[in-house]
């Protein structure tokens, strides 16, 4: 609804095992979809979180797009830097600043509980 897609670098994983299914051809397709948003929009954010997500950025161009990098948000290792990087206001910021509508980054009430 508000053009935002979520989009890890490996899109399934053998339950409790992190990476598991890494190197199975996900990383093709998830590179073929940023280079497509890449080539065919303008002014997109690309949040990369996390090491998988930052590898990623080799393929965006930054002078078209803001890309924000930061540690994953999983419980292991937010705190090392995402928490208080700021990147959904950041993001809101770019947006309007090139005449795009923000995100409502609230969750609704059925996705909380």
């Amino acid at each position: 609804e508000q053009g935002v897609l979520l989009l890890n670098a490996v899109l399934t994983v053998e339950a409790g095992n992190a990476a598991s299914h890494e190197g199975k051809g996900w990383e093709r397709f998830t590179d073929a979809v940023v280079a497509k948003v890449n080539a065919h929009k303008e002014h997109v954010v690309f949040l990369l979180w996390g090491g998988y997500a930052q590898r990623k950025g080799s393929i965006i161009d930054s002078q078209r797009h803001l890309v924000l990098k930061a540690p994953h948000p999983s419980p292991l290792s937010a705190s090392r830097g995402f928490f208080g990087c700021g990147h959904f206001s950041k993001t809101n910021k770019y947006l309007q600043d090139t005449g795009q509508q923000p995100i409502d980054w609230v969750l609704p009430a059925s996705v909380q509980g």
